[in-house]
């Protein structure tokens, strides 16, 4: 090996073994600390709320969560609509909900609501989504598909489930207590769409929909 070869050959050892400098941290432009990591970490591209959570495609659900909350928040923001004039069955935003049944007209409208809610929920009442305006066919409906349960079993429904009264009335659970008591949102309440509080029975209820 001839001295330049040499010298050429030590020159590359040495810049193998010289120490690499260190790369410096980003710098952090103000903010919490929570802040600067999310900015660091681009968090908030997987999770609204930051450190800790689960990324929302991990979870298997959209952003809007389940039928069932989709359709508390839709009965939830329906609250206070009434009949004009009382005992009318009728009012614009009556009429609205009855798009939601083939075949509507005015009249009681109890189930035309939970029809509408359920459309606008993305799961819509019926095997062609037809919705119902007779809370005995919403049953039947229920009970062919697999989608019913009867309150004789104990079971207690979810919020989103609709409770049923016989062939007499129909409502959507909004919530279910700690002691079993049932919350509900109905259409043509007392003319309206009311809030109304039940014991573990439902009121008498016959049974419940499992919509979605």
């Amino acid at each position: 090996m001839s001295v330049a070869d040499t010298l050429t050959r030590i020159a590359e050892i040495q810049a193998l073994l010289a120490p690499r400098p260190a790369v410096p941290p980003p710098t952090p432009t103000g903010g919490t600390f929570a802040e600067v990591l999310d900015t660091r970490w681009n968090l908030s591209a997987t999770t609204p709320t930051g450190l800790g959570a689960v990324p929302a495609a991990a979870t298997g659900m959209s952003a809007a969560g389940d039928a069932g909350a989709r359709m508390v928040a839709l009965a939830q923001a329906e609250l206070g609509v009434a009949e004009q004039p009382p005992g009318s069955n009728e009012a614009p935003r009556i009429a609205e909900y009855r798009t939601a049944t083939a075949g509507s007209g005015v009249g009681p409208w109890c189930a035309y609501f939970t029809s509408w809610v359920a459309q606008q929920a993305g799961a819509p009442l019926g095997e062609a989504g037809q919705g119902f305006g007779a809370v005995a066919a919403v049953a039947d409906w229920a009970q062919r598909t697999g989608r019913w349960t009867p309150a004789a079993a104990g079971l207690p429904p979810r919020p989103g489930d609709l409770i049923v009264w016989d062939g007499r009335h129909i409502g959507i659970v909004e919530s279910v207590g700690v002691d079993g008591s049932i919350h509900t949102i109905e259409g043509n309440s007392d003319d309206a769409v009311a809030r109304r509080a039940y014991g573990p029975d439902g009121g008498g209820a016959t049974g419940y929909v499992r919509v979605g």
